[in-house]
């Protein structure tokens, strides 16, 4: 065993040894590598798994690897996304300078091959927790709407492209996957064309509807609109209104936008949405459940108001209420109902509510006992709840997937609020068109069929029952999307939140 002075001595040799032995390039380049990336938590992650070796340049100087990532980051305008916030020209003078140096036999300084590799291999990253999980946080912009990035080791990832010497391939597979974000980004190549092409949309109507494929063959010029109102949710008159007016004004470049924003949300979601799945999209207003890729229900929803916008989130539906009891929020009773009680103490007994005491042993009060001249929406010391019926705010049952919101998917009894084009009445939960079918759907492979289900309800009497397969739901906000045939759809910013992350998405770093 070695003491403590022949362990000094050890190290003194040692570092004599080391020092004797001749400096590679390399190693001076490891040195300025090291020195570049001690502040940068992913860079350090990645490099000292090498040794802080380079990793795009050997001894003839930058590999084509270099290349292949600078073409792929040339590229990332077809996701949406801007080139130079990778460093892409910033890149090409450098790799230029080092070649020309390389080529006429000048050496290269050791910092200059550091600054490069550092610059490609933090591009790389950059770009790569873009395509990951988004360029912009969501919850910045607002805090209703919750991220459910993806996740993964991007140094391992970096590392792996390098070894296969497949970069674009290692950064594409970093992107959604669903094909619902594959028809996007062809639809942006497309409607990017028609940008480029001379200031956008010809003035001639008919020649604007040919170009969008909303006027094909041999239709009149009625139905070529209708087929444009179709595709950004209005009503299908077949006539320029206003709105429809307002639509057609929208400028290609506009509409370029508008895809790349969801392009963005897109990037937001899990990567796995489910093999079959329930999509709410707020801003269409419309539900869809989805099975192994082919929707096989569609309704009409309505959504919240923009002052009480519905969230964005995702989450699981693991059971159905019917007949439910409705335990109205202290937000909407405060707000809504106090007014009411003021001009006619038998409101609430009209509506099949019950004033309860607040506390863990709530005891029913007789609202005519109050005197509601004096209740202000800071002096509410009650409860109310509504009984099942025809007139109970849930309809005959909800849908539920405990969230930090409260939010959950509901009937109601105002169905003739789904006949209108713009569905934005709720205060935040979902009110379903065809609550009864989605039950059915949910309960498959259970008792709990549609004469089972019917049957139920007319009992009248509030009952849970749990879903045999819990099934995964995304609350999104989509403004723009494909269709399975390429059809490109927009709908109204009803949130007023596209311009923020528009914004956002052309802030620089």
């Amino acid at each position: 065993m070695i003491g403590g002075v022949g362990a000094l001595l050890l190290v003194a040799l040692l570092q004599r040894g080391e020092a004797a032995l001749p400096r590679t390039r390399d190693d001076s380049v490891a040195e300025q590598i090291r020195a570049r990336v001690e502040d940068n938590r992913a860079l350090v992650s990645f490099y000292a798994r090498r040794a802080f070796r380079a990793a795009w340049s050997g001894e003839q100087g930058p590999n084509r690897l270099a290349d292949d990532l600078l073409a792929a980051l040339g590229r990332a305008d077809l996701e949406g996304l801007e080139p130079e916030d990778y460093h892409v020209t910033r890149i090409r003078v450098s790799l230029d300078s080092v070649r020309a140096d390389a080529a006429s036999a000048r050496p290269i300084a050791p910092a200059r091959l550091a600054e490069l590799d550092v610059l490609l291999s933090d591009s790389f990253l950059l770009y790569a927790a873009h395509l990951l999980g988004g360029r912009v946080d969501p919850e910045t912009l607002h805090p209703l709407w919750d991220a459910n990035r993806r996740d993964a080791d991007l140094g391992t990832v970096l590392q792996e492209a390098l070894d296969s010497r497949k970069i674009a391939r290692a950064l594409q597979r970093l992107a959604p996957i669903d094909d619902g974000y594959r028809r996007l980004r062809e639809a942006l190549a497309r409607e990017r064309t028609i940008a480029a092409s001379g200031g956008g949309w010809p003035a001639d109507l008919a020649e604007r509807l040919r170009l969008e494929g909303d006027l094909r063959g041999g239709d009149s010029l009625p139905v070529g609109l209708e087929r444009f109102q179709r595709r950004h949710g209005l009503t299908e008159s077949g006539v320029v209104d206003s709105v429809t007016r307002a639509e057609l004004s929208v400028s290609a470049a506009m509409r370029v936008e508008q895809l790349r924003i969801n392009m963005e949300r897109w990037r937001w979601l899990p990567q796995d949405l489910g093999r079959r799945h329930i999509l709410v999209n707020i801003a269409a207003q419309v539900l869809e459940v989805v099975e192994d890729g082919e929707v096989v229900l569609r309704m009409r929803v309505v959504v919240g108001r923009e002052y009480k916008r519905t969230p964005v989130f995702s989450d699981t539906v693991r059971y159905i209420v019917l007949n439910p009891n409705w335990h109205v929020p202290t937000s909407i009773a405060v707000e809504e109902m106090i007014p009411k009680m003021q001009e006619d103490s038998t409101y609430l007994e009209r509506f099949g509510m019950h004033l309860l005491t607040d506390g863990s042993d709530p005891q029913e009060i007789d609202p005519r006992t109050v005197d509601w001249s004096s209740v202000t929406p800071d002096s509410f010391p009650y409860r109310v709840r509504q009984d099942p019926g025809r007139l109970n705010a849930l309809g005959r049952m909800k849908f539920m997937f405990p969230n930090r919101y409260d939010i959950y998917l509901h009937d109601t009894p105002a169905r003739n609020l789904f006949g209108k084009a713009q569905r934005d009445f709720s205060h935040g939960c979902i009110r379903i068109e065809k609550p009864i079918d989605l039950a059915v759907y949910a309960m498959k492979k259970s008792r709990w069929n549609r004469e089972a289900i019917e049957q139920a309800l007319d009992e009248g009497t509030e009952r849970t029952i749990y879903l045999p397969r819990p099934i995964p739901i995304h609350l999104l906000y989509w403004t723009a999307w494909a269709d399975e045939d390429g059809t490109i759809e927009f709908r109204t910013d009803i949130n007023g939140v596209d311009r923020a992350l528009s914004g956002a998405l052309a802030k620089k770093d």
